[in-house]
């Protein structure tokens, strides 16, 4: 692909080049600080991409090259569309599922059943682990610490300890999934790693969520919170939607692995089943509401006949509505910013300055930890545009590293960002800096747990 290697003009001396780096620098800066700024993330990077892109035309141009740019332009943006519409379906049925209360009725559980500290603990960590795998970690963590704060109420200490376990385990559950992370789509997508080859990160996945996990254990006092009771109901047709989300990730792998064509194919035709099945529920809703309330009234169930006055007809539209824009609007931000960069050069010379020492696990390593600094997306964009000559092994290392380096600073994943705002006051950058030993721990036992078990992958 035409930006995954210099341009075949080199600009990374020039002005345009060093002037791309500083805006995209600048851009970044201002990420960092979305929580200081209150400014969302979307909106810098979106001007830095613009900007980068600008420069290369009009360099281009000056050179006479004009459908050179152009060229390498729509492969980046091809890059990310088939990106985007995977992404966009798998938040829509989030969406859908979160509107037919199918996370509700799980915190609900969690609460009634009146589990002690310890037990929560990890409950919820497990939870955020293996339900990761399937829905975005950032979801996923803001739905445990949702419960969290419901049932330990008041005791900040022990909210902000089950914080900083829901961030880890969110991230570590997303990096042995295709699903799990953005990342890991992105190299799945790119045909570096086979669907199943993914699994092969089960093991250190888990290794990099326990070893935190069981030093926090000791610190959590062994009682039991006040109970407490909320009944929560499904709304009609949620079992039915979480079968299709399952059927629509099914197709997608099967487009991908015996058709060789995009997964956002697959997803794309799971949308259109959604949107049969949201049309049905639609137009049958008035013979279920009439079916409910003879049933309730025989019952004498004036609680449940009152709750068919609220119910409101299942709007798809109004779920894709309400998909992470930002994210995605961000996402698009960071792959053209990193795509111009490319095509100028850097990400060639970045390359042989990373894996031309001839020694690829150091520099996954290293970039794993730098995605506690720098968004994994940008990070796991680079390299793949980089397209370094690695083993499976290799690919997979860099796929754990970025997903799961980026727990190691409260601000280093979607999910830590989104708690701040969750639990404000209580989960701070501060709160996750204290236990970032025990998370590093945790990230070297999982980088010589898969050197070990995947030997033979090198």
């Amino acid at each position: 692909m035409a930006f995954a290697e210099a341009g075949p003009i080199d600009l990374t001396l020039s002005v345009a080049g060093i002037a791309s780096v500083a805006i995209f620098f600048l851009a970044y800066a201002l990420v960092m600080g979305e929580e200081i700024l209150h400014m969302r993330k979307s909106k810098p990077v979106l001007v830095a991409a613009g900007l980068i892109w600008a420069l290369v035309a009009w360099m281009y141009m000056r050179a006479g090259l004009p459908d050179v740019a152009e060229t390498a332009f729509k492969e980046t943006l091809l890059e990310y569309t088939e990106l985007l519409l995977f992404l966009l379906v798998a938040m829509t049925y989030i969406n859908a599922m979160e509107e037919r209360r199918v996370f509700d009725k799980l915190r609900a559980w969690l609460v009634y059943k009146g589990f002690s500290y310890r037990a929560l603990f990890w409950i919820t960590g497990i939870l955020a682990f293996w339900i990761s795998a399937v829905a975005n970690n950032m979801t996923t963590a803001m739905l445990m610490c949702a419960v969290v704060l419901k049932v330990a109420e008041g005791d900040n200490k022990f909210i902000s300890l089950c914080c900083v376990n829901v961030v880890v385990a969110a991230n570590a559950g997303g990096a042995f999934s295709p699903f799990g992370d953005i990342t890991t789509l992105m190299v799945w997508q790119a045909g570096q790693i086979p669907f199943g080859g993914f699994f092969a990160l089960l093991l250190p996945a888990i290794v990099n969520f326990l070893v935190p996990a069981l030093i926090m254990n000791f610190f959590i006092k062994n009682q039991k919170p006040a109970s407490l009771t909320e009944t929560v109901w499904l709304k009609r047709g949620a079992r039915r939607i979480v079968a299709l989300f399952l059927f629509t990730v099914a197709i997608s792998v099967l487009c991908h692995s015996v058709l060789n064509l995009p997964p956002a194919m697959g997803m794309m035709f799971g949308l259109g089943l959604l949107q049969f099945f949201g049309y049905y529920l639609r137009r049958s809703l008035p013979r279920s509401l009439e079916r409910k309330r003879e049933r309730y009234s025989r019952r004498g169930d004036w609680r449940k006949l009152e709750q068919l006055g609220s119910v409101v007809p299942f709007d798809i539209f109004s779920r894709i509505a309400r998909s992470e824009w930002d994210t995605l609007l961000f996402f698009y931000g960071v792959v053209m910013s990193v795509g111009g960069l490319g095509f100028l050069g850097y990400l060639s010379l970045l390359s042989e300055t990373l894996y031309g020492g001839g020694n690829p696990v150091l520099a996954n390593v290293i970039l794993g930890m730098i995605s506690a600094v720098v968004d994994n997306i940008p990070v796991m964009f680079a390299v793949l545009s980089m397209a370094p000559d690695m083993a499976e092994g290799n690919w997979l290392l860099i796929t754990l590293t970025a997903g799961v380096g980026g727990s190691l600073l409260a601000m280093g994943s979607a999910a830590g960002v989104a708690l701040m705002g969750q639990a404000r006051g209580i989960y701070t950058f501060a709160v996750h800096l204290r236990w970032m030993p025990a998370i590093l721990l945790g990230y070297a036992a999982s980088v010589g747990v898969h050197m070990w078990v995947n030997a033979g992958l090198f």
